[in-house]
């Protein structure tokens, strides 16, 4: 029973998040709900048995959404300062979230084993755990498609450091040899201006 609970429960706001991440204006709180999101599918992996996906979905993909929470921020110059403001009026709203995240980390965990008797049969015993099992089938049944996808990742990053590389123009190599024979007198002028008078230069 905790377990269908859970699974309303995590499925729910997954996609409540994942809706609210599209019609948030500000970009910064679109991150938070994506990574509520993806915290929710994280419970949802669990209570299908599969805690190495699962974490992840964690690990991975809300650290990925770390960094681009860096790029909005130096992309889009977002004023911290108006978002500080706001902390106090918003803290027990904030406060909430983070009662409603313990509680869901609580059900999840106490749905656990429970989450495999979800399709209503019982589920054997695996032989192997389920990271050997995902490891010998990337590396054997789907390996064409595994090189494929790491090879696409890296045609992509080196387009992405291709299409985003900028010649400095306005960087000019220093004449060390003129600036040797620079003379002090030519570089400092003491002027003297009277009062009221400024300096021309």
């Amino acid at each position: 029973m905790i377990a269908i609970l859970a699974f309303y429960l995590f499925a729910t706001l997954t996609i409540a998040s994942a809706v609210l991440v599209i019609f948030a204006r500000n970009p910064v709180h679109s991150v938070l709900w994506l990574i509520l999101a993806f915290f929710n599918a994280a419970g949802l992996m669990l209570l299908v048995g599969a805690e190495f996906i699962a974490m992840l979905v964690v690990i991975v993909y809300v650290g990925a959404v770390a960094v681009l929470f860096l790029f909005v921020v130096m992309m889009l110059d977002i004023d911290f300062a108006s978002l500080r403001s706001g902390f106090t009026r918003n803290l027990p709203f904030g406060l909430i979230i983070a009662l409603v995240l313990l509680a869901e980390i609580v059900i999840a965990v106490s749905a656990w084993k429970a989450g495999p008797a979800l399709s209503g049969r019982a589920i054997p015993e695996a032989a192997q755990p389920n990271i050997v099992a995902l490891g010998q089938l990337l590396y054997s049944r789907y390996l064409l498609a595994f090189e494929l996808a790491g090879l696409i990742l890296l045609v992509a990053m080196v387009g992405a450091i291709v299409l985003t590389h900028r010649k400095r123009g306005d960087l000019r190599t220093p004449n060390i040899a003129r600036q040797i024979r620079r003379r002090p007198r030519d570089s400092v002028r003491k002027m003297d201006p009277q009062v009221g008078e400024g300096v021309e230069l």
